[in-house]
């Protein structure tokens, strides 16, 4: 079966850009600690542009990402980093070929 996973890329407001790492950083351990078919969830940011991120996340099946999506800490995170924000964020869903 393969996994679900997405790539979001955000770009920042620089004066935002702690803001959202503070949220990002929250929102990976409350994923680590409550979600165990999350396998994977990195926060990457540009070498070249400190306001460029991107979320890589993989979950073991949809259940698993609906589950992401609708999960307390979830609701309370996202929110602020959307405002975080400098543009809307692109979002693309990719399947796991094992």
């Amino acid at each position: 079966m393969a996994h679900k996973s997405f790539i979001a890329r955000l770009r920042t407001k620089p004066e935002k850009r702690a803001d959202m790492i503070s949220l990002q950083t929250e929102l990976k351990g409350l994923v680590f600690q409550h979600e165990p078919d999350a396998l994977v969830y990195e926060l990457l940011q540009s070498d070249n542009d400190p306001d460029m991120f991107h979320v890589i996340a993989t979950f073991r099946d949809e259940a698993a990402y609906e589950k992401h999506m609708h999960i307390d800490f979830h609701d309370r995170l996202v929110p602020g980093i959307l405002e975080c924000l400098a543009e809307e964020m692109q979002l693309t869903f990719h399947a796991s070929l094992d």
